[in-house]
Parts: structure tokens; sequence; C-alpha cells
């Protein structure tokens, strides 16, 4: 599994997301987060990031679906 070395966060509901510089960068550029570096549309976030970061926050991303908030 990928280590965090290297990751860059952004904030959602339940944490921090910790992403590849790849995706901290798409993110930034679809203007997801706000001024806050807070991310509201997090199925939009989930269908932004890779594979390796989706794997790396698989507990937050299960937690946030499993979520009915």
């Amino acid at each position: 599994m990928a280590g965090s070395a290297g990751r860059k966060t952004v904030s959602v509901s339940r944490g921090l997301m910790m992403l590849c510089e790849t995706c901290y960068d798409q993110v930034y550029a679809e203007k997801l987060p706000d001024a806050r570096n807070f991310v509201a549309d997090h199925d939009s976030l989930f269908d932004t990031i890779c594979l390796g970061c989706t794997d790396i926050n698989r507990p937050l991303i299960d937690d946030m679906l499993g979520s009915s908030e």
C-alpha cells in the first residue's frame, strides 16, 4: 500500500483526505475546495481522485458513503 509521504490534504465532513500531488492539483483545478480547503461535494471528489488515493482513504470514504448525513 502506498505511504502517506508527499501527500497533501483537503478537509471533508469526516476528517482529512490525503491526496497525491496529481489528485490535489486536479481537485483544485476543478475548484472543489473552498477558501478553507473544505470540499463539500464529496461525490465529485471521489470521482476525481485516483485509485491510489481511493485506497489510502478507504476507511474515510466508506464512512462517508455509509453516512446518511
